[in-house]
């Protein structure tokens, strides 16, 4: 089995998989929707559903490791105590795969972006805000992503997946954790000198960043909002997007540790790492820079990513002194916190395909790409007005991976069980444990994940009753029916691949850690 040269590298690197476009469009365009009342259910979802089942991850990966599997299902079986588990795991590799059928796409953006800043022909306030779709020559009228002129999405597309692939294929200690370790630190020191250049900006027609500020943290209707459900479910959905729990990466990570390494501190560590970046770099460069340049109209773009990030920033680097060398700097950050969490993304099916199916990892990486090309190729082809990229986002991005997170608690908290877990969380730990851990890991953080999941399920048909949803839309539209059916064909591979090896899980399962 591979393993991590160093612990800073596996700390760099699953801080590397949870710091993404989050951490830098998703999160400040919440907090400027909801204002500074987000912060409270935000940390409340930190404190007893994301740092929790990280540590569950974390824990239950290297033990998973020191058995002898790095691939989830596998963990999920040898842990779990039954094959049930490990069938359910296979869900875990197979959500990434889905958000890399737009995540990836999304990530070519920010590659355009950034070289098109860089060789001076980036769009402008009057380019950018209408359609970022038409500027990058997609062809809208085709009713595709594939449209006549779609050159410069094509090659940036092409340039990323090939990427991708290209750090997988070097593996873990060679691919992964260089990247991360070189990456990480380039992008502090590009978010570092962003914020620096966003808190010295001049005022704009009477607009400070002071009150850009106050309009990103300012409590504003705090018990109106706390009385929302929406804003609960957009705090509790941003914890797992941007821990990037659920979706089966720090299990694999953590699988490739030593068996006494300390995973208790590491797992703080890169969840206040990413922290850092979301709270302290993220929300205080976008909101401010927008409010101070854009003044009211920055009102409609909260609450979406694409939007705060692709629409509204050009405008704003337009009209900054040094834009155009602040717009290179900000789409290439962009670009490398997107190729960290990308890769993460993708190990977890490397770590499954190559241990159930018994292959190289020439085999394995040529699945991954056809499955990761014919998903990409799904979402270029059935998106008109990004149906398909919103299907994949809420089914596996939202619900899927709240999904995952109950599976893990389950296993974690009930089939190991909680007595196991967190003794098997103390070996090695070089911090304490917060008192009554094991209490909440066993009922608060999955009670609130089926309170969670209930939402979600309400809202839904609250949708349907009103005409709309995501749900209707799988009747309706193409590009969710296509987006749909590549998911569950997706998944149904996964399932025979989990069918493949459970005979070798099986037999992990009666044998002692090492």
């Amino acid at each position: 089995m591979q393993s991590w040269s160093s612990r800073l590298g596996v700390i760099l690197a699953v801080t590397g998989s949870a710091v993404g476009l989050g951490n830098f469009l998703r999160f400040p365009g919440l907090v400027a929707e909801h204002g500074g009342a987000f912060i409270i259910p935000y940390a409340v979802a930190f404190v007893v559903i994301g740092m929790p089942i990280a540590w569950m991850e974390w824990t239950m990966g290297r033990a998973g490791g020191a058995r002898g599997t790095a691939a989830v299902p596998g963990v999920m079986r040898v842990l779990g105590g039954r094959p049930l588990y490990g069938y359910l795991g296979a869900l875990a590799p197979a959500i990434p795969v889905f958000l890399c059928g737009f995540y990836l796409f999304v990530e070519a953006w920010c590659l355009a972006y950034a070289w098109k800043y860089l060789v001076g022909s980036a769009p402008g306030a009057t380019d950018a805000l209408p359609s970022f779709v038409a500027w990058i020559g997609a062809g809208q009228e085709h009713g595709h992503l594939l449209g006549h002129g779609a050159a410069d999405l094509w090659t940036c597309t092409c340039i990323v997946v090939a990427i991708n692939l290209l750090i997988i294929w070097y593996g873990v200690a060679k691919g992964i954790e260089r990247v991360c370790t070189w990456g990480m630190p380039l992008l502090i020191a590009i978010a570092l000198a962003m914020l620096v250049r966003v808190l010295t900006l001049e005022p704009v027609e009477g607009r400070s960043v002071l009150q850009g500020l106050a309009a990103m943290w300012e409590p504003r209707d705090m018990a109106a909002k706390l009385s929302e459900g929406k804003v609960w479910l957009d705090a509790a959905g941003q914890i797992f997007f941007t821990l990037s729990v659920g979706i089966g990466t720090i299990t694999t990570y953590a699988a490739y540790m030593k068996r006494d390494d300390d995973v208790a501190l590491s797992g703080l560590t890169a969840a206040s790492g990413n922290e850092f970046c979301e709270v302290a770099l993220g929300g205080m460069i976008a909101v401010p820079a927008v409010f101070v340049f854009l003044g009211g109209a920055y009102a409609q773009y909260t609450g979406s990513s694409i939007a705060m990030g692709f629409f509204a920033l050009p405008g704003v680097f337009e009209h900054m002194p040094g834009g155009r060398l602040f717009g290179f700097l900000f789409f290439f950050l962009l670009f490398i916190a997107a190729i960290t969490s990308s890769i993460s993304m993708l190990q977890p099916s490397m770590a499954f395909f190559e241990e159930a199916l018994g292959w190289s990892r020439r085999r394995a990486v040529a699945l991954l790409a056809a499955v990761v090309l014919v998903g990409l190729g799904t979402v270029m082809w059935g998106s008109r007005d990004t149906v398909a990229i919103d299907t994949i986002n809420f089914w596996a991005g939202t619900l899927g991976i709240a999904v995952v997170a109950l599976v893990t608690t389950l296993v974690f908290a009930w089939a190991w069980g909680s007595d196991a877990g967190i003794a098997e969380l103390r070996r090695g730990a070089e911090i304490g444990l917060p008192p009554g851990l094991a209490v909440c890991m066993r009922w608060i953080t999955p009670v609130l994940l089926l309170v969670i999941l209930a939402w979600f399920a309400w809202g839904e048909l609250a949708s349907l009753r009103q005409d709309k949803g995501l749900l209707l839309a799988l009747w309706r539209d193409r590009g969710a029916q296509l987006a749909a059916g590549w998911m569950l064909a997706t998944f149904a591979l996964y399932l025979w691949i989990a069918h493949r090896g459970m005979a070798r899980w099986n037999a992990l399962a009666a044998k002692e850690p090492a």
